[in-house]
């Protein structure tokens, strides 16, 4: 064969490669245009970008662009990639400043999908997708909740109240229903136990106390906080309150059952031994014991030595948990903006307490 023959049969097979591609890649347009007349520039942009992942040329997917009715260059879609990369690529860095921002700060606990719900609240327009890419880029993990220890020992010497909640820990409002439960923290100078009350409408915690001694003055102390917390803010309790806990001897007292009474609020208890019976007060220390106890907890300002310790960062945690932190029950939002929202819309504003300015 003369080199004039070779030449031909080497520019057919290229023509005929060509038409192969050309075939290809006019297949795939017409299944990724499909019922489009005039594409828009993502599209086309997209539909490059998918081509040439599979391995052809920009100019040979462009060539055919063209012959299908489409205005596009390989100069063009590379000026589009450009313009979008450094606008997609200046909205991660803003992002991604966000997110490293939140290191040793309580939002850096959040997980993947907490974290992209406070970005959105932020302002960024983020999907989970792209939170769970940058976080894993920047090597940012989320807080895992540890497993809870009993603390309330039950006592089989008084009656019980039964229980009105039947695992249902929800409310139409608050001060409707109240969980309560307490846990112990370990200092170098012994155990110290903290009592919590639960608002079952908004997660509020509306009462707490702390005490080197759990006894029955811990609990209901807390509770006076609760109702002082209500009166304080103007949404005093009103009789009919259903205060829940588990069977612990402290809640069981005599004592404590007087102070129910006496404030009209109707007492409720669940079964021993079973967490779900107090299941949101058990998930709130679960909460508590991982965000404001563990050595690495940003609420720490280094041992927890006494009581004093931990004190303070039990009240910072609060302070943000009530305030600050999202809470998926109540659609990623605050305790405290989910009760505004509620006040809000009341038709029939809640009276002024005597003696509160």
């Amino acid at each position: 064969m003369s080199t004039t023959e070779s030449e031909q049969v080497r520019a057919l097979k290229r023509e005929n490669r060509e038409l192969r591609e050309s075939l290809e890649i006019v297949k795939a347009a017409s299944v990724f245009f499909a019922g489009e007349l005039d594409p828009r520039e993502a599209l086309i942009r997209g539909f490059i970008d998918e081509q040439r992942f599979l391995g052809w040329a920009v100019e040979v997917i462009c060539k055919v662009l063209r012959g299908q009715g489409l205005t596009v260059t390989a100069r063009t879609y590379r000026s589009w990639k450009v313009s979008t990369a450094s606008v997609r690529d200046m909205a991660e860095a803003s992002v991604m400043d966000a997110l490293l921002g939140t290191v040793g700060t309580p939002e850096g606990m959040y997980g993947r999908r907490k974290m992209t719900a406070w970005l959105r609240r932020k302002g960024f327009e983020v999907s989970y997708r792209q939170v769970n890419r940058l976080m894993s880029l920047l090597s940012l993990k989320g807080r895992v909740r540890g497993k809870g220890v009993r603390t309330t020992v039950p006592d089989r010497n008084h009656d019980r109240a039964p229980d009105l909640l039947d695992r249902c820990f929800t409310a139409a409002g608050p001060n409707q229903r109240w969980v309560a439960d307490f846990t112990y923290v370990r200092t170098w100078a012994g155990f110290v136990y903290v009592a919590f009350i639960i608002d079952c409408f908004s997660k509020y915690i509306v009462g707490w106390n702390i005490s080197t001694i759990k006894d029955t003055a811990l609990v209901s102390t807390a509770l006076r906080m609760g109702l002082w917390q209500r009166t304080r803010t103007r949404h005093p309790v009103a009789e009919g309150l259903i205060h829940h806990s588990a069977a612990g001897s402290q809640y069981t007292s005599l004592h404590f059952g007087e102070t129910l009474t006496l404030e009209g609020i109707a007492a409720s208890i669940g079964s021993v031994g079973d967490a779900y019976d107090n299941a949101l007060a058990e998930s709130t220390i679960g909460l508590f014991k991982t965000e404001a106890v563990r050595e690495d907890s940003p609420f720490r300002n280094g041992p927890l030595k006494t009581i004093d310790e931990v004190e303070w960062a039990s009240l910072a945690w609060i302070d943000w948990y009530n305030n600050d932190r999202l809470h998926t029950s109540i659609g990623d939002i605050p305790p405290t903006e989910h009760e505004v929202a509620y006040y809000a819309k009341e038709t029939i504003p809640a009276q002024p307490v005597q003696g509160l300015a």
